[in-house]
């Protein structure tokens, strides 16, 4: 379990169009077998740590006619930001997908001093 004092909590949160390949027959669009993009997200502000990070597609666009998989995660995640990672395999084609993120931590606070 992670404590976090809460006069130092920062919450920072954000939406993103990860693609849109069916515009220009892209390769998550057109494409089988394993596919991956990344994703860099950069926090509005730095964390002292690297915070707790949560993401989830908030829309999808996907073909009907095969399965639908998908697989949308975090990696690398610093003070400074993460990336965010979307899978899919298969005959899946994925036209679109936006996630959102909500990222939780530490943050400076100018209240307490280090001296």
């Amino acid at each position: 379990m992670r404590r976090i004092r809460p006069q130092m909590l920062g919450v920072d949160r954000g939406s993103k169009v990860l693609f849109s390949d069916f515009e220009h027959d892209g390769e998550m669009w057109t494409g089988t077998g394993p596919r991956k993009l990344r994703c860099p997200i950069k926090f509005s502000e730095p964390f002292l740590s690297p915070p707790i990070v949560t993401v989830s597609m908030s829309m999808w666009d996907i073909a009907g006619e095969s399965n639908q998989r998908a697989d949308v995660t975090t990696d690398n995640v610093t003070i400074e930001g993460f990336d965010i990672v979307f899978r899919t395999w298969g005959d899946t084609r994925v036209a679109r997908v936006r996630t959102d993120w909500f990222a939780m931590g530490e943050v400076a606070d100018d209240e307490i001093w280090d001296v």
